[in-house]
């Protein structure tokens, strides 16, 4: 195992074949400066956050796939029908009603959702890399934030045009997909600037700070989904509702995402980053792991461990509330309740955890999260007979660990990640975060085919990459800490 400088330095090697070295400095904050940082800037930033959260709360997880994506509106209106005894909606979380055509149609709907995840996590994989590299050379990393936040935007508007009509699931499959790829790529770039606002003594409470805002802008938004439906302007039995919700969340995330433009500055392009065309972008991109398997072997291994555990935090966050909905009964109001406290928890959560990653280091934070995720998935497979009062619990517990997790993993590369090499280091965090994405989704379709299309067995594929992810952690070295300010 090399020391904790040489896998810093290692990281700022470039695709090209001969670097200068790194400063001592530089090898033990990465990018990060010691020059103070506005709070307007660290505001602005942490604010994107709260701008994309519409899509990956309400759209992704709680309200428009669940209730709507993976619903009896996208079955053929003679099997939604069958689905109807005496007025009331059979559950498909009991024995006999699993294996209706009903309920076999809603888990071919779960399923299918699963692959359309999976091709996304593809395209990422593809992509991320080698545009973070370009945005390195040529210091647009900002303009490819604007870019891919434009996409997204795009994205949600085109959900706001998918009907409640069987001929539409694919299409909606695609936006929620070319979102998710999208909002990937925007997310590398946004998390590239992480270092123009922290300080090796504030990564962590900044990165903190980021997921929490996303989080308690995820309140704000189901929140106001909540007063509309009490206040009798949508209703969740209508296909229209959620064509309004995906419309709103376009409009929110245009207004929130502009402070971080104009507020917070481009970091300089590369010297050392290659100027290259699209497709040799591959040909560095190849180069770049290399040096890493043998120069700094723990960063690799960071970069793989990740891959793993966060394809299991994002099927949490995908697939959690379909679980609810399917194998809990949870409606659409139910579900838009447990989001806000979800939330709420997990955003508080995930601003007091950075101040615990600055003044312990990310791989305990990490480790310990991970691990309780993994109990809570298992808790809720084992005692599912218990009925709502498990899920709430295990749910809060979990929404508890996951922001940390995350948040926690991006201050982990912060700290070892190169000034002027950014966009590439957190593009290459993207793809190999993607390049195993399709574990969780690939596992989470087969799991719930070779159980009968019953969804409760998904679960088990999320537990599966967690506790892979989690062992290959256990043995990576983690980078330097710098006692955090008080």
């Amino acid at each position: 195992m090399s020391s904790p400088e040489s896998d810093a330095s290692a990281a700022a090697d470039a695709p090209s074949s001969s670097l200068p070295p790194l400063s001592t400095a530089a090898m033990d904050t990465g990018a990060l400066s010691d020059a103070p940082v506005p709070r307007r800037r660290v505001f602005a930033w942490a604010l994107w956050d709260w701008a994309t959260q519409p899509f990956n709360t309400v759209l992704l997880t709680f309200v428009w796939v669940p209730s709507f994506l993976v619903s009896p509106f996208f079955l053929d209106p003679a099997v939604a029908a069958s689905g109807v005894v005496d007025g009331e909606k059979i559950d498909c979380d009991t024995g006999a009603n699993a294996v209706t055509e009903y309920c076999h149609a809603l888990g071919a709907l779960d399923a299918n959702l699963g692959w359309g995840i999976m091709a996304a996590g593809i395209l990422i994989a593809l992509l991320a890399p080698v545009l973070g590299q370009r945005a390195d050379a040529t210091g647009h990393r900002k303009l490819m934030l604007g870019i891919f936040t434009g996409l997204l935007i795009l994205c949600q508007l085109g959900m706001a045009f998918v009907g409640g009509t069987a001929d539409l699931f694919w299409f909606g499959v695609a936006m929620i997909a070319f979102g998710s790829v999208v909002g990937e790529i925007a997310g590398a770039n946004y998390n590239a600037l992480l270092v123009s606002v922290s300080t090796p003594r504030t990564v962590g409470r900044v990165s903190g700070l980021g997921w929490g805002f996303g989080y308690l802008g995820g309140i704000v938004a189901l929140a106001i989904v909540v007063g509309l439906i009490l206040g009798g302007v949508l209703d969740g039995t209508q296909g229209t509702t959620f064509q309004f919700i995906a419309a709103g969340a376009t409009v929110w995330t245009i207004l929130f995402s502009i402070p971080i433009f104009r507020s917070v500055p481009e970091p300089p392009p590369s010297a050392d980053t290659k100027k290259v065309n699209f497709f040799e972008g591959y040909v560095e991109l190849v180069r770049s792991v290399i040096r890493l398997w043998r120069e700094s072997r723990p960063t690799f291994w960071f970069l793989l461990a990740s891959a793993v555990y966060r394809d299991g935090l994002a099927a949490v966050f995908t697939f959690g509330s379909v679980i609810a909905a399917r194998v809990f009964g949870f409606g659409f109001t139910d579900l838009v309740i447990f989001g806000i406290v979800l939330n709420l928890v997990a955003g508080v959560s995930t601003i007091f955890v950075g101040r615990l990653d600055d003044r312990f280091g990310p791989k305990p934070v990490i480790l310990t999260a991970i691990g309780g995720i993994i109990a809570c998935c298992l808790a809720v497979f084992v005692g599912a007979g218990a009925g709502r009062a498990l899920f709430w619990v295990a749910g809060i517990v979990l929404a508890a660990l996951v922001g940390p997790a995350q948040a926690a993993s991006r201050s982990f590369l912060a700290r070892v990640t190169p000034a002027g090499r950014e966009g590439e280091i957190f593009g290459l965090y993207a793809t190999t975060g993607r390049a195993a994405s399709w574990m969780a989704a690939l596992l989470w379709g087969v799991f719930i085919a070779a159980a009968a299309n019953q969804t409760l067995y998904g679960i088990l594929a999320i537990a599966l990459v967690l506790a892979v992810g989690f062992v290959l952690l256990v043995f990576v070295k983690a980078p330097p800490r710098v006692v955090a300010e008080a």
